[in-house]
């Protein structure tokens, strides 16, 4: 056992760990290996030892702090079990070299109704060329003066609403105009998502997978960001859950100053433009929103540092009807949080009811 004791195993230096993430009544980190792909689940005990075979401490050393820490020493069989799983799933540096990554699939799947198309052979190669090209733009004081404008713009158009509403309901009776606001809240959204990407490389993560995802009648553009979970500061991960908004918004500002500088009797134009600054400034803001699939939502995840919310939410409230004592049994802060998103989402869900059909209306009638 001495001998067990005295080595001094390592992580390989690629493999990723999470910060701690509730995940119903257990708080969990993830552990995973970039090559492969596999991911796991651990506990807070298990990330404990984990987090700390980096090869400069010892077993023994790693077992007395966690001894100090949760006030028992680990017994020989508890090491073993733990280095046999690293050791299995080709975690330890030194030991057998992690399995191939599986080659990628066709690019293409699916068929003419729904179906996924990949873009790109190398997202992450394609996002940090896109990144190095924008790098001048992604600097703090630069964004800051970028979200000032956009917010300056959103304050002119929330004064502005009843005349845009009035464009857009002109809009939905014409055509031509009509065709030209859906190929460019198209781009939008395609921006959006390389938003995403070039954000994640921004902050240090990485880019899987750029392509077309379609299910008749509507195309998207995706950008799958692999480790956004195991980015180290929150920051960074709203930073990359909000940056498609932030995108939508930017795209609208020329168009803006467009539409400011034209002369109320120019009125094809105008309305057309209008249409276009209310239809995006909704997809951005929209997108906002704490609801899934929604990056408001992502967002909330990351600020809250909980994974799976509104499953959970909707999980403990469903125990809390059939059994409040078992769901006394979920920690004090689970429960206010789950608690109050399966109201508040409620809630939310009714107003946005409200507005849509009041907005319908004042746009019928204007």
């Amino acid at each position: 056992m001495t001998g067990l004791l005295e080595h001094r195993p390592a992580l390989r230096p690629d493999i990723l760990l999470s910060p701690p993430l509730l995940d119903g009544p257990a708080t969990v980190h993830l552990v995973k290996d970039p090559v492969s792909g596999a991911s796991f689940e651990i506990g807070p005990k298990e990330h404990f030892l984990v987090s700390r075979l980096d090869g400069s401490r010892s077993l023994a050393e790693i077992g007395a702090e966690y001894g100090r820490a949760f006030g028992r020493r680990l017994g020989e069989g508890n090491w073993q079990q733990l280095l046999a799983l690293l050791g299995s799933r080709r975690l330890l540096a030194g030991g057998p070299p992690p399995p191939a990554p599986a080659p990628p699939g066709p690019p293409l799947t699916g068929g003419l109704l729904r179906g996924t198309l990949r873009l790109v052979a190398d997202a992450d190669a394609t996002t940090a060329r896109l990144h190095r090209a924008l790098r001048p733009l992604l600097h703090p004081a630069v964004l800051a003066l970028l979200l000032l404008g956009c917010l300056a713009m959103e304050a002119v158009l929330a004064a502005s609403f009843g005349e845009l509403a009035a464009s857009l309901w002109w809009l939905l009776r014409q055509p031509v105009p009509l065709l030209a606001v859906a190929t460019l809240m198209w781009l939008s959204t395609a921006l959006h998502e390389f938003a995403h990407g070039v954000a994640a490389r921004h902050v240090g993560g990485t880019v899987g997978e750029i392509g077309l995802r379609w299910r008749l009648p509507v195309a998207i553009m995706y950008c799958t960001v692999d480790n956004y979970r195991f980015l180290d500061r929150r920051r960074h991960q709203l930073a990359v859950a909000a940056a498609g908004a932030f995108a939508n918004l930017l795209f609208l500002v020329p168009f803006c100053l467009w539409w400011a500088a034209l002369p109320p009797d120019d009125d094809a134009t105008r309305r057309t433009l209008g249409a276009l600054l209310l239809l995006g400034s909704v997809q951005a803001l929209v997108n906002l929103i704490p609801l899934p699939p929604l990056d408001g939502y992502t967002m909330l995840g990351h600020g809250l540092r909980v994974t799976r919310l509104a499953p959970a939410s909707s999980g403990y409230l469903r125990l809390r009807m059939r059994d409040r004592t078992a769901a006394a049994a979920y920690p004090p802060h689970a429960r206010r949080l789950y608690l109050g998103y399966g109201i508040g989402s409620a809630v939310l869900v009714l107003l946005l009811a409200a507005v849509l059909t009041g907005a319908v209306w004042y746009a019928a009638t204007a």
